[in-house]
């Protein structure tokens, strides 16, 4: 081998190492964030950001990034235990739950541009739902084996565990991949600022009012979310469902409004679907709306080189006489008789 050939090696193992160093710090620091929140011993929370990290970590650059997710996911279990282990096992689930996704996801057809009905129903369905039933049961039954969490309370953890995973692909994920894509608007009117500010200053007013009122008030959100997904698809639905969600598990936590004098079980249930709700109707909404846009687009696309066509295969004057006069014969004689 050369040494032009082994120098390339050497560059493209080091951009490797250095990608999969900065995977396993992205889900590490987006673990800490979500720890705040925990709910059961101290490692069990109902928003888990990694879990949507990993994804899109694994449809952007493909399957060979789960060490780093792998790397991340021990990091964060060693700390918090119970043994090294159960900690290994956890990090395994922890790591098989994105991986299972991806491929579920990749199997479909996936887009990350999330710009088909299809594309949100996947994510939904495959992506969080289905695949972070892997995590939650793997790291649950782990905790249960290792006599670290009672065996009463297997299912009340494991609806955190898979709430928290399955809130990660569907909040974070979109959120994401969205960014992705934002430009920054140039020429934008002022006006169109002042709605953007005033969409997510409404939405997070909304949704302290709903989650902290004894009045139930939820439903209060689902307009917002709307106005975002018309107005500006999924760039402007991700981020409202993320304040959203971060709002109402904050008050899951707290036991405040709905929340209050329910156990542990209950409060998930709330939980789970007032966030399923917001993020399917903000990812459904703004699929479809992004969908009907492109549709449009290519319509117009193909009636304007339609015309074109036309303007080039046709003489002007032909086009001012259209349509074209019966030509004389018999057939014409015979019904315009004197």
């Amino acid at each position: 081998m050369s040494d032009a050939a082994r120098g390339e090696r050497l560059r493209r193992y080091t951009v490797k190492g250095l990608l999969l160093v900065a995977v396993a710090a992205a889900y590490y620091v987006s673990a800490k964030i979500g720890l705040e929140q925990q709910l059961v011993r101290g490692q069990v929370t109902p928003l888990w950001p990694p879990t949507g990290v990993a994804v899109v970590v694994l449809m952007l650059w493909g399957l060979r990034m789960w060490p780093g997710i792998a790397l991340g996911a021990f990091l964060v279990n060693v700390m918090l235990g119970p043994s090294i282990l159960p900690v290994l096992a956890i990090a395994v689930g922890n790591t098989l739950a994105p991986v299972c996704a991806y491929l579920l996801l990749r199997r479909v057809g996936f887009h990350t541009a999330l710009d088909r009905l299809q594309d949100a129903l996947a994510l939904v369905f495959l992506g969080a739902l289905s695949g972070m039933v892997i995590s939650a049961t793997v790291g649950t039954g782990v905790l249960v084996a290792a006599g670290a969490l009672p065996v009463h309370d297997f299912w009340p953890t494991w609806s955190v565990w898979w709430a928290g995973d399955a809130m990660g692909v569907l909040v974070i994920a979109p959120l994401l991949l969205a960014a992705r894509t934002v430009r920054w608007p140039r020429g934008a009117p002022v006006l169109r600022w002042v709605e953007a500010i005033a969409l997510l200053g409404g939405t997070a007013a909304v949704s302290v009012l709903a989650t902290h009122s004894t009045i139930t008030l939820l439903f209060l959100v689902v307009p917002f979310l709307i106005w975002a997904a018309f107005r500006f698809q999924l760039v402007g639905a991700a981020p409202c469902a993320l304040i959203a969600s971060v709002i109402a598990i904050d008050a899951g936590a707290a036991g405040a409004g709905p929340f209050a004098g329910h156990d542990l079980l209950a409060k998930m249930v709330i939980l789970q679907a007032f966030n399923g709700t917001v993020s399917l109707t903000a990812l459904l909404l703004s699929a479809v709306v992004t969908e009907q846009n492109h549709t449009l687009r290519e319509i117009e696309e193909a009636c304007g080189r339609l015309a074109e066509a036309l303007s080039r295969l046709a003489p002007d004057e032909t086009l001012d006489k259209w349509p074209p006069s019966r030509p004389e014969g018999r057939d014409h004689q015979k019904y315009h008789r004197p």
